[in-house]
């Protein structure tokens, strides 16, 4: 039944997260603890039990450390403190203690490439004269036209953009109000970047790491991983770097049946628009570029980023010593401790450098999530994946929604299912809403069935859509504001759950509705504060208490689809594509020990192989009446959908 075996090297790895299914937890909407609007980590702790029946291993933490919330934490002014919006670091530790007594690892977010501009450093940095050792912690540099003699420092070191838009340099001001020096902010102009070129950086963060660890953290995932090293001498680069997909001009997936014709992908075309200028947008935006030739290769087929000319601030070799080390310092602690790369590089082979044997254990897999809903695509980035992770003999992971990209019920229910907007706004094409659930839940059960670790971001599992309606006057991200608009921005996936229909704020805060408006820190006694994104009207169908119990809910469809994951072993198995897979007409179809994975991304019914049962559907009507999504007497696997089989 089955052909073309890939090797899956997790299937021998006897740790913890080489086959765990880790959510990723947004502390500010996850859930309300204090009434106040906000999420915070005594609402996460009281809905751990509601994570343990979903059935996951672990959570991952968006930042929760101090900060004034530029970039909503990841601007952190102290590492080793919890903001007050969220608790206190006995919050934190009570957090974890619960965590690990219902058997949930905990993974923190570690922010190393930039800090704050509030952070002490920085705040040293600022008062401190040019050449100084508090100023060699960043990235300082005196104007281009001063180096040259021939002006007064008013030209920038170099033609930098920031990833949020607008330039990537900002001048200081010196204690007699002239003029200063420029700083690097290669994100917002308050995430001031770490020289990581200076000794007293790297020990900082070792320290960091060991005050996480010290409390019993089991691993951290790292925040724009593929930084913090730049080019020697800041050569100026007229690439277009993005945050996500890496570069404007960087295509994907260039031999894979449905790529897009288009010089420019649909998930950066929103740049093309701009050419004739709009108002507020920035030049950045404007810009286009060449794309790469149909190989996607260099002639000597070297695993090099396909970003032309090469990024001067991106998957630098650098970059590499730094894990090296730090894999040193987890090394000291016992429990399997781990790190997963926020890197957004390609191809996968220059990313599977990022975990070899002595550096990172995982790095989010990116490519799967850009597939989109395309079988081609998603196959093409399926089995370039484990290859490349087989390469270094490590697990691959499988993500398909995060806080920094549309949710994919959403993506998944365009016209064109594989674009990838940069936020939706209420002037934009609005999504299918019933088709994109449909694609969206059978993407679930291929990433949930294929060996090595899988990533859900929160929400996800009660099938969430993105707010695309969202009020200009609403957003927060800076993204938005530093592109004047032209990017929707990342407000629309990281608007608070929705936990109970009839509650305000679809009971965001019903944690502390429940304790008697007691909670510690509350604002006030009384109702608690309207969530501090608004929820769309549609969150109200989908509010957990809606879907509990409910068979063919999407709730109850992870629920068994991680039961069944763990029974058949399916985070540690193996992988071979079947017989019936077939691309081209839109069936995706491989093994993995005992179970074969069938979706069907066409526009006709394939059916069920003869000899074999269906075990879990993401159809959502149930024909047998047997529980969530099961139908032991399907005989097709209906278009837009996906299903688990076993022969008998």
């Amino acid at each position: 039944m089955t052909h073309r075996p890939i090797s899956t090297p997790g299937s021998d790895i006897g740790t913890w997260w080489a086959s765990a299914v880790v959510y990723q937890i947004y502390p500010r909407s996850f859930a309300d603890g204090n009434g106040d609007g906000m999420g915070d980590l005594r609402g996460v702790t009281a809905r751990l039990p509601y994570l343990k029946k979903l059935g996951v291993d672990a959570v991952w933490l968006s930042p929760f450390y101090k900060s004034p919330q530029a970039d909503a934490g990841y601007d952190v002014a102290d590492y080793r403190q919890v903001d007050p919006m969220f608790g206190s670091l006995a919050d934190f530790d009570e957090m974890l203690r619960k965590a690990h007594g219902l058997g949930i690892k905990v993974i923190v977010d570690l922010v190393p490439n930039h800090t704050s501009d509030e952070h002490v450093w920085f705040r040293e940095a600022l008062a401190a004269e040019p050449g100084s050792g508090a100023r060699e912690r960043y990235i300082f540099r005196p104007g281009k036209d001063e180096v040259e003699g021939s002006g007064d420092g008013n030209i920038a070191p170099n033609n930098w953009r920031s990833i949020f838009g607008g330039p990537a340099w900002t001048r200081t001001t010196n204690a007699d109000g002239k003029p200063g020096e420029w700083y690097l902010h290669l994100f917002d102009t308050k995430q001031p970047d770490l020289n990581w070129e200076n000794p007293e950086v790297w020990e900082e963060m070792r320290s960091v790491l060991r005050f996480w660890l010290d409390r019993g953290v089991d691993g951290f995932r790292v925040d724009v991983a593929h930084g913090m090293v730049k080019e020697a001498g800041l050569p100026d680069w007229d690439g277009v770097a993005a945050m996500v997909e890496g570069s404007a001009d960087a295509r994907h997936f260039p031999d894979a049946p449905g790529t897009h014709p288009e010089s420019v992908e649909p998930h950066t075309a929103h740049y093309a628009s701009l050419a004739a200028g709009s108002a507020g947008a920035d030049d950045a935006a404007r810009a286009q570029v060449s794309v790469l030739d149909s190989a996607g290769e260099d002639p000597q087929h070297q695993p090099v980023s396909p970003l032309y000319p090469p990024s001067p601030f991106f998957d630098q070799d650098g970059v590499h010593d730094i894990y090296r080390d730090w894999n040193r310092v987890l090394a000291e602690y016992d429990g399997d401790r781990m790190l997963v790369a926020e890197a957004w590089v390609e191809p996968a082979e220059r990313l599977a450098r990022y975990i070899r044997k002595d550096e990172m254990q995982q790095a989010f897999n990116f490519d799967f999530l850009l597939a989109g809903w395309d079988a081609g695509r998603m196959a093409v980035a399926i089995e370039e994946s484990l290859e490349a992770a087989a390469s270094v003999g490590a697990p691959t992971t499988w993500v398909l929604s995060n806080h920094d990209t549309v949710r994919h019920p959403t993506r998944f229910g365009l016209s064109d299912p594989t674009s990838f907007p940069k936020g939706i706004a209420s002037e934009d094409e609005q999504p299918d809403a019933a088709l994109g659930l449909a694609r969206a839940r059978a993407a679930t059960l291929v990433s949930l069935a294929l060996p090595g670790s899988a990533y859900l971001y929160q929400g996800e599992e009660l099938g969430l859509p993105e707010h695309t309606t969202l009020p200009a006057e609403a957003r927060q991200d800076p993204t938005f504001f530093r592109t004047g608009g032209v990017e929707r921005g990342r407000d629309g996936c990281r608007v608070p759950l929705p936990w109970k229909s009839n509650e305000p704020g679809f009971g965001f805060a019903e944690v502390y509705a429940a304790a008697g408006s007691a909670t510690a820190g509350a604002p006030a006694a009384g109702a608690p504060a309207q969530p501090w994104l608004p929820q769309p009207d549609s969150f109200g169908e989908l509010a957990a208490d809606r879907q509990e119990g409910v068979a063919g809910s999407t709730l109850e469809l992870y629920r068994s689809a991680l039961s069944l994951r763990g029974s058949h072993g399916l985070g540690s198995g193996t992988f071979c594509w079947a017989d019936i897979h077939d691309p081209e007409r839109g069936v995706l179809a491989f093994q993995n020990r005992d179970v074969l994975v069938v979706a069907n991304m066409g526009s006709e019914s394939t059916p069920v192989p003869d000899g074999y049962r269906v075990v879990l559907s993401s159809a959502a009507e149930t024909e047998t009446g047997s529980g969530a999504g099961y139908s032991a007497d399907r005989a097709v696997i209906a278009p837009n959908s996906a299903a688990y089989l076993v022969a008998g």
